[in-house]
């Protein structure tokens, strides 16, 4: 009986203390990004780093709010629903918050706005967006971009791609006559294509914003996250940043330091 009665009250004491919240909080653990590999200047790996614009300033959020960050790469289109069952806790890779997605996941405050562009290969006659009408356009699958087209260009053939890299060589190819993308990637592509000549035919800037994502509910997480961010405002980190990998757009003045 008194074997019993001690052992009811540990099982308490156990769910007392769980319910208290005895998991790892945000700076105990270390937290992993899911990002991608293929998406320069924006979220890209070079000599194994995981490295951009997006990347290197949650890094300098992480820094001012003692985080622990092990990033991953994996595709665009499945990057939200890993980070709503858990196998990431924050994703990185210049994510746009549509009302859609703010179904599954709960996003930090804006820490940039979209840029679109048209990009077709050089010679192309393609110089706006009623002339992709018939014609085969590459997208990222879920993005922005893709909505875009298919809202905006509904007689254009929309061929959806999991990441950027095989929608770049589809591009490069005559696979798709257009490719849909973030004008900061579009542009990188023009630099760094050797192997043929790419250009952006139309630029187009949105009001929707960019914010690092987290599974719904992670209220700890996300308030730290939009601190680190205002101290990196504040102190002029997010325009080094940006000038740095994103030299030719523009800085909204709520960035500025």
């Amino acid at each position: 009986m008194k074997k019993t009665l001690l052992a009811t009250l540990a099982a308490g004491l156990v769910a007392v203390l769980a319910a208290c919240g005895g998991g790892e909080s945000a700076t105990e653990k270390t937290l992993r990004v899911g990002t991608l590999s293929d998406a320069p200047p924006n979220i890209y790996v070079e000599n194994g780093n995981y490295t951009g614009f997006d990347n290197e300033l949650l890094k300098a959020i992480a820094a001012k709010q003692n985080l622990k960050l092990e990033f991953a790469s994996t595709d665009f289109s499945s990057l939200l629903g890993q980070v709503a069952n858990n196998q990431f806790d924050i994703a990185s890779s210049a994510i746009a918050q549509t009302d859609e997605r703010k179904k599954n996941v709960d996003f930090s405050s804006p820490y940039n706005f979209e840029v679109m562009s048209i990009q077709t290969k050089d010679g192309s006659p393609i110089t706006e967006e009623k002339g992709l009408s018939g014609k085969r356009v590459a997208v990222i699958q879920a993005t922005v971009g893709d909505k875009w087209l298919t809202s905006t260009v509904p007689d254009a053939q929309a061929v959806r791609f999991p990441g950027y890299a095989p929608a770049l060589a589809a591009l490069k190819s005559g696979a798709v006559d257009a490719y849909i993308l973030d004008q900061a990637i579009a542009e990188t592509n023009v630099k760094e294509s050797t192997d043929a000549k790419l250009k952006v035919v139309k630029s187009f800037t949105t009001d929707v914003p960019h914010g690092f994502a987290v599974k719904k509910g992670n209220s700890e997480l996300l308030t730290k996250i939009n601190e680190g961010l205002k101290q990196v405002i504040a102190d002029g980190t997010w325009v080094k940043l940006h000038e740095k990998f994103l030299p030719t757009a523009p800085v909204p003045a709520q960035f500025k330091a």
